[in-house]
């Protein structure tokens, strides 16, 4: 989604509508969060970081995914939007691929041997081969496009509502719909999106939460406060904002980062 500080007011106004150097090795610091109680009775996860790896702090991260463990990113920004692969351990970049300048990338996702990345206000998506990313095809949407993810099948896409969409791959065509709720309160501002053990993980833009959310209802069965985990130290005054949740089924390891923060975090869940 877009540059926070120059569009904030009008995030607000729709709120109410509606390569840095590799690592020698990984740290694994002590850091843990146990996330202050919530008003909706909805149960909330602290975390704890096991370990932080590089992160280039110049990615203006939308999109976020592990695969045969590589990481695949998707950054925004006019003129700067690309897709890459980069080397999990080290954060070196592999293959990457901009966009035409006039584009602002969004969420990323892959099915099979494909690649799909959203725009934001374009309404186009495109289509790479996840080996070359040569771009192979195109889609066209209506409305804002802003995280992406897939179970394997589908692919799940948000829009900055509480409303996300279940598209079919092949043809981009939306299936179904899931309206995002916790309890009775519809919850927007849904962003990037991570399939994690069959539920969807979801960031909450400006906010430190992200939402577990069962794909069938749309019920938010859980928040992970992730409150703390950017260090003061480690703030570089331009986005500091949370977007960017990755899994890694082979593994069974969970990721977190965001806008341009200079590390990618692996966490696992507490229990408040």
């Amino acid at each position: 989604m877009p540059n926070t500080k120059l569009l904030l007011a009008a995030a607000l106004l729709a709120a109410c509508k509606g390569e840095q150097a590799p690592a020698a090795a990984a740290d694994t610091p002590a850091a843990t969060s146990t996330a202050a109680g919530n008003t909706t009775g909805t149960p909330t996860y602290g975390y704890t970081v096991v370990a932080t790896l590089p992160h280039d702090p110049a990615a203006f991260t939308e999109g976020l995914f592990i695969k045969d463990g590589k990481l695949y990113e998707g950054t925004g920004i006019e003129g700067k939007s690309e897709i890459r692969r980069s080397d999990l351990a080290t954060g070196a970049v592999e293959l990457r691929r901009a966009l035409p300048a006039e584009y602002f990338g969004e969420g990323i996702s892959a099915v099979g041997d494909r690649l799909y990345q959203l725009t934001w206000k374009h309404g186009k998506a495109f289509v790479y081969d996840l080996k070359t990313f040569a771009p192979v095809d195109t889609f066209s949407y209506y409305g804002q496009g802003w995280g992406m993810t897939t179970d394997g099948t589908s692919l799940y896409m948000t829009d900055s509502t509480s409303r996300i969409r279940v598209i079919d791959p092949k043809t981009f065509t939306v299936t179904r719909t899931i309206d995002v709720h916790d309890g009775t309160s519809p919850v927007s501002m849904v962003n990037e999106l991570e399939w994690y053990k069959g539920e969807l993980l979801a960031n909450v833009w400006q906010s430190w939460q992200i939402a577990r959310i069962d794909p069938k209802t749309g019920n938010i069965t859980g928040w992970i406060d992730l409150t703390g985990i950017l260090a003061p130290a480690d703030k570089n005054g331009a986005e500091d904002v949370l977007n960017g949740i990755a899994y890694d089924a082979q593994s069974d390891k969970l990721y977190v980062t965001g806008k341009n923060f200079s590390k990618l975090y692996q966490i696992t869940l507490t229990k408040r």
